[in-house]
């Protein structure tokens, strides 16, 4: 058991924010995590979160995975400053919401599924293949997610995961990745405009996926997914443009308070 305090963090955003699809909600403040091969349970009670992992664990995985050495405060005090009435009040809904640095091959396929979907399904999918394949994560229970090579091609073109059209994409995806070894850590040192153009040379990765595993794989932190809401978004409140100039360095954190707000205010 670990227990810390951390500001600008709640479970219950980064829940519902689109970015992740493998938390369980046990409770009303506590989640089951199952990444980078880890199962974590986690319980908050206002900026006390409480973890089923030791200190070494934390330090290891978690700390960076949170994204804890980011400075929230800052991020908020440029956007109270900016002179933007919308994006403060998408600020003020969903202040707990920050950018998770997840597993990149993980990332890369979940986002493939994700084009034209949902959420529940999307999540659906996932699950599926991590049970399909059957890697234990951890000592803790449940199915980490599997890596190149992990995943045989009855299992991706298996109709039951629910992958659709996109299956041969994660397919062609996955025989790639297992033939070039070195993929992942080249992508990881490439400028975000430079990964930008690998992953769209691969079939199934238009802009938006693109910059969704460039904001929550990579961490480019000025990637900027544009989808459905995002633009429902900019054409209501930026007809004139939106400023990406004022919030460079953030862009991506932004784009998250405008797409929880737009998701979620309707439970305001």
């Amino acid at each position: 058991m670990f227990e810390i305090t951390i500001e600008n963090m709640d479970l219950n955003q980064i829940a519902r924010s689109g970015q992740c699809f493998r938390w369980k909600k046990i409770n009303e403040n506590t989640y089951s995590i199952i990444a980078f091969g880890q199962y974590l349970e986690i319980s908050q009670n206002k900026t006390y979160f409480s973890l089923s992992c030791r200190e070494a664990e934390w330090n290891s995985i978690w700390q960076s995975y949170f994204d804890v050495d980011t400075d929230y405060t800052t991020v908020k005090n440029r956007i109270l400053h900016a002179n933007d009435s919308y994006l403060c009040k998408a600020y003020h809904f969903g202040n707990g919401v920050r950018i998770l640095r997840q597993d990149l091959w993980e990332v890369i396929v979940s986002f493939m599924i994700s084009q034209n979907n949902n959420i529940a399904r999307i999540t659906n999918s996932i699950e599926a293949l991590c049970q399909a394949c059957a890697l234990t994560a951890g000592s803790k229970g449940g199915y980490r997610f599997p890596k190149p090579r992990e995943a045989s091609s009855d299992i991706l073109l298996d109709k039951k995961l629910g992958f659709g059209y996109r299956a041969e994409y994660i397919h062609q995806m996955y025989a790639f990745a297992a033939s070039h070894p070195y993929f992942l850590e080249e992508l990881k040192q490439m400028s975000y405009e430079n990964a930008m153009l690998c992953l769209m040379e691969h079939k199934g990765i238009g802009k938006k996926v693109a910059n969704c595993i460039c904001l929550f794989g990579l961490h480019h932190i000025d990637a900027f997914p544009i989808d459905t809401h995002i633009q429902k978004i900019l054409d209501v409140h930026y007809p004139d443009g939106f400023n990406y100039i004022q919030y460079k360095g953030i862009a991506g954190i932004v784009q998250q308070y405008m797409f929880y707000y737009e998701l979620n205010k309707k439970s305001e």
